[in-house]
């Protein structure tokens, strides 16, 4: 079943848009019920409480009653909220803005749609409170642990053209890593391979045998002092944890890495500000579906790690 798009009616809360929950299955006595058994994240006291103070909605706006019986198919609107988030090291920058697009320079740890334990400190949630464009979406993701750039579109009827150019690979793609030196990689690479979700721990992907679904051209591009090297990494596809995982199967794991080879930090604990993942999306450039115009982006952030050998100074 399709995701019902949220209506005009119901504004953003501070940045955030309504969710929206759909009565299928029960039969559920309440509402209460039934949001305490579709949404067991919030215990059944905070459901009572949200729908007490109006805070959870049916389509046009309306506060629900919380023990009226659900019908099949109705529309259950919410707002996710956290009381508490961790703190932010650092705010994003807006690069680019026109009439379509938004390109933010995003920072380490921040995830670009809310997810978890951050709502308010997501990338989006903070673009839409910031320059007051309820529609933006973003048309492709980073990892939450990776730095730089991130493109968004402004007006839903044009969403679609830019996603698709991430989707069927007509973004040229430049990433930054920092990763243990490999002198004798001299020329550039290509690596691929079979990603998949690690069926043990969500949180991780895995190369397993078969038919190659991940490429990236790999480039080692200068030495750096202690014993590292820059990487220039170019993913030709966009499965999770690409790079990450190839610059592993290299024998040379990207710095600052708290999942490959080995989980040092899992999903919910705290991050190491002082330790970020040593890899950056540094360049996009597409032909704009929408202006024909060719667009070239550049990040403005460094990697704390990229210092060059002394002899190479």
């Amino acid at each position: 079943m399709s995701r019902p798009r949220r209506p005009d009616a119901l504004p953003l809360r501070d940045g955030v848009s309504a969710s929206c929950a759909v009565v299928h299955g029960g039969p559920w006595a309440s509402v209460l019920d039934f949001l305490c058994e579709r949404l067991p994240v919030l215990p059944r006291a905070q459901w009572a409480a949200r729908l007490a103070a109006g805070d959870v909605l049916n389509a046009d706006g309306t506060p629900v009653d919380a023990q009226r019986t659900p019908t099949e198919g109705q529309r259950v609107f919410y707002y996710r909220q956290l009381d508490a988030e961790p703190d932010a090291p650092e705010d994003a920058q807006v690069l680019y803005q026109d009439e379509g697009l938004v390109v933010a320079d995003k920072p380490h740890f921040m995830p670009v749609t809310p997810s978890g334990q951050f709502i308010q400190r997501s990338l989006l949630v903070r673009l839409k409170r910031a320059l007051a464009l309820p529609d933006l979406s973003p048309v492709h993701r980073i990892d939450r642990e990776t730095a730089g750039l991130v493109v968004f579109a402004i007006k839903p009827n044009t969403r679609d053209a830019y996603q698709a150019l991430f989707r069927d690979r007509r973004v040229d793609k430049l990433y930054e890593a920092v990763a243990p030196d490999l002198p004798t990689l001299t020329a550039p690479l290509t690596h691929t391979s079979r990603l998949e979700r690690d069926p043990d721990r969500f949180f991780l992907s895995r190369e397993v045998p078969g038919a190659p679904n991940s490429c990236s051209h790999i480039e080692r591009a200068a030495a750096l002092a202690g014993g590292n090297a820059l990487y220039h990494l170019r993913p030709v596809t966009g499965q999770r944890h690409q790079l990450r995982l190839h610059m592993q199967a290299l024998g040379a794991p990207i710095v600052g890495d708290a999942f490959y080879p080995t989980v040092l930090r899992g999903p919910g604990e705290p991050d190491d500000p002082a330790q970020p993942l040593q890899l950056l999306a540094r360049e996009l450039a597409f032909d704009d579906p929408v202006t024909g115009q060719r667009r070239l982006f550049r990040s403005r952030r460094q990697l704390q790690r990229a210092r060059p050998a002394e002899a190479l100074a």
